[in-house]
């Protein structure tokens, strides 16, 4: 596995791979950190690609709090030996300066109207216009045909294939199911930052998020006047197990807008502090069922 650290050798690189090779070239952007979640991604790109590039950037752009990107796990040397296991090609990983070259303020951004101010983009104000940002500068760089990303930020996938449809990138975006713990709690770099007194009441953000599924697949013709109740008995819950709770929940799949009577194709979303980390997760309901494993 090549390991490259300056936006010069990665753009080299796949252009050689794909202008000398026809290569197809999958990408995974990553913040590092790596877990099984961030695994399944690279071997989606393993199968669809004929080179995959990762890169692990903790994106400065993206946090909203100073004390939240000084905490942010780094583990580079470990995540290079489980890529280099999982198949790939090919690790960019830079410093922060550069890709933000202390001497070039950033003065252009790219900015995803509509999605980027709600739900996460509301709780965390200019967090989405950092991913997006971030996000165009690495395909710019590694000019990919397809990148994989999953569907634990389900809001951040639909904000990516946004930008790339009004953008005109010629990159296909793949979505790879959220991967779980046994108990249900979706995978996530903070959960490391978890007490283990914390980790243990963790899954109850996956449970009240399944019952509240659960809960609208019986009674599908109230909906979504059903939907208000639901989601207040699901904070009552949370905080109960000492959970605060930052927003719960339930819009369209296709765009997060507001559901009406007719819509079908829906999910449920949360957000919720827990021991000083925040946790986020979803689940879809599909033409009124749940659209998950059991």
């Amino acid at each position: 596995m090549r390991v490259l650290r300056d936006q010069g050798q990665v753009t080299a690189l796949c252009r050689e791979w794909r202008s000398r090779y026809g290569r197809r070239l999958a990408f995974v952007p990553t913040m590092g950190n790596l877990h099984a979640g961030h695994l399944a991604l690279v071997r989606h790109a393993r199968e669809r690609g004929d080179r995959v590039v990762v890169s692990v950037f903790v994106n400065p752009l993206q946090f909203d709090r100073p004390d939240d990107l000084s905490r942010y796990p780094r583990t580079l040397e470990a995540d290079a030996r489980l890529l280099a296991e999982a198949g790939a090609d090919a690790l960019f990983c830079p410093e922060a300066t550069e890709m933000y070259p202390e001497h070039e303020p950033v003065t252009a951004r790219v900015v995803v109207s509509g999605l980027s101010r709600i739900l996460e983009g509301e709780s965390r104000p200019g967090h989405f216009d950092g991913v997006a940002t971030v996000v165009a500068k690495l395909f710019n760089l590694v000019q990919p045909d397809l990148a994989v990303f999953g569907e634990k930020d389900y809001q951040q996938l639909l904000l990516i294939r946004g930008m790339v449809a009004s953008l005109n990138f010629p990159v296909l975006i793949d979505a790879v199911p959220t991967v779980r713990e046994d108990d249900g709690l979706a995978l996530s770099s903070r959960n490391a930052r978890l007490s283990p007194e914390a980790r243990a009441r963790a899954p109850e953000l996956y449970r009240c998020l399944r019952d509240t599924v659960d809960a609208c697949v019986l009674e599908p013709d109230q909906w979504p006047d059903i939907f208000p109740e639901l989601l207040a008995t699901a904070d009552a819950r949370l905080r109960d197990a000492g959970f605060r709770p930052d927003y719960l929940s339930i819009r369209r799949a296709d765009d997060l807008g507001e559901p009406g009577p007719a819509d079908r194709d829906l999910i449920v979303l949360g957000a919720a502090w827990l021991d000083g980390v925040r946790l986020i997760d979803n689940l879809r309901l599909l033409h009124g069922k749940f659209a998950g494993p059991a």
